[in-house]
């Protein structure tokens, strides 16, 4: 009689009703329980992912820097510089050209001196052309050197002492540039910058300038 009233007040229990070691105990522990639980343990809310980096960087003592803007510099290329050999110096032509075009007119004592008479002529701003015509109608080196040229290194008739009634030079270098100089200042300086107009002073044959602008086409024909 006993067993059965026991088993009837157990199912009279309500489902909120817990049995734990034969002790029953209902909704209204439990959830006193959990109150208990919650004032020990703090309610976490999740965080955000940057707060979270935040906050490991203060624990760790870690000084968040601002990044900084990398200054970009523009590469620098390379200065090529042209060598001076390499440059357009006259009708279409580099100097070493000029120079070999000038020599294949050239023979005999001057023969190989197109360069010296290129660029020392450049340099005082006479044309080359001109210079090498004059010198070849003065000298006859078209074939072979007069004896102006062999003893007296004059290459342009330049009258004057040492020589005669001809101006001598010490060698043929000193020549060459001696009868440009004075082309340079007493001609191409003065306007005077053409066959015709140098006839007027540099010769009494007034057909002068015809031989000379011969052997300019000539030069520049080899």
């Amino acid at each position: 009689m006993k067993a059965s009233l026991r088993v009837i007040a157990i199912t009279a229990l309500t489902v909120a009703d817990v049995i734990i070691g034969g002790i029953i105990i209902n909704d209204d522990i439990r959830k006193d329980s959990k109150m208990q639980n919650r004032a020990v343990m703090p309610i976490v809310e999740p965080l955000e992912l940057a707060e979270v980096d935040l906050v490991v960087a203060k624990e760790a003592n870690i000084e968040e820097e601002e990044p900084k803007e990398i200054e970009s510099t523009p590469e620098e290329l390379p200065v090529v510089e042209e060598k001076e050999e390499e440059k357009v110096v006259y009708a279409g032509m580099t100097l070493q050209e000029l120079g070999d075009k000038l020599d294949r007119s050239l023979n005999d004592t001057i023969a190989g001196k197109g360069y010296l008479i290129a660029s020392y002529a450049l340099e005082k701003k006479v044309d080359p052309y001109i210079a090498t015509a004059i010198m070849l109608l003065e000298t006859g080196c078209t074939w072979h050197c007069s004896n102006l040229v062999t003893k007296c290194n004059n290459v342009g008739g330049q009258v004057g002492s040492g020589c005669g009634s001809y101006r001598s030079f010490p060698t043929l270098e000193a020549g060459i540039k001696g009868f440009i100089d004075n082309l340079s200042k007493n001609y191409f300086a003065k306007g005077l910058d053409t066959p015709e107009e140098i006839n007027k002073k540099y010769a009494t044959d007034k057909s002068w300038y015809k031989k000379v602008n011969s052997y300019i086409k000539k030069i520049k024909n080899k």
